[in-house]
């Protein structure tokens, strides 16, 4: 069955039957065992109106979940971005290319998820905070330098981090 026809299928089985009880009981097995039909399932249900039959206790969890996931996308692209710049700053004789190429791609993860995500920016300094001690661990390790070899907090500011600048 093409996409369209399953699509055609959930809306004429939702139309069919607007029983509160019974849609939201399928709606938590199918949250369960088929997540992607649930989605449809949900969308469907929203469009056409029928609030009262929504898996509303798991749409509120979902909802949720994605704004972390956007939040946490961008606290791993932070860390990336600097240990790349912690490596560039104190191991300058081991720089190149694919350092360069971690930082610049990293920075342009961040710029969209901030362009897409503009709430994100006012937190852009705690993430930072949360992403810097992974960040100087992971260039301690991948550098052999010794943990102490970085600074306590860190050496950058979120303007810094996600703009052009290079260390030295």
């Amino acid at each position: 069955m093409d996409l369209h026809a399953h699509f055609n299928n959930i809306q004429t089985v939702i139309t069919a039957d607007l029983n509160p009880a019974r849609w939201k009981k399928n709606a938590m097995s199918t949250y369960d065992t088929d997540f992607y039909q649930w989605t449809q399932q949900q969308a469907e249900l929203l469009r056409q109106g029928a609030l009262s039959v929504l898996d509303v206790e798991h749409l509120i969890e979902e909802i949720e979940t994605m704004g972390r996931s956007q939040r946490d996308a961008t606290g791993s692209h932070l860390v990336i971005v600097m240990m790349h710049l912690l490596k560039w700053k104190y191991q300058p004789e081991r720089r190149g290319s694919s350092w360069y190429d971690s930082v610049v791609n990293g920075r342009i993860q961040i710029d969209d998820l901030l362009e897409n995500n503009p709430s994100l920016k006012p937190q852009l300094k705690n993430l930072i905070d949360k992403a810097y001690p992974k960040a100087k661990r992971y260039a301690s390790q991948q550098t052999k330098l010794p943990l102490i070899t970085f600074p306590e907090q860190c050496p950058f500011t979120a303007e810094q981090i996600i703009s052009d600048w290079w260390p030295d």
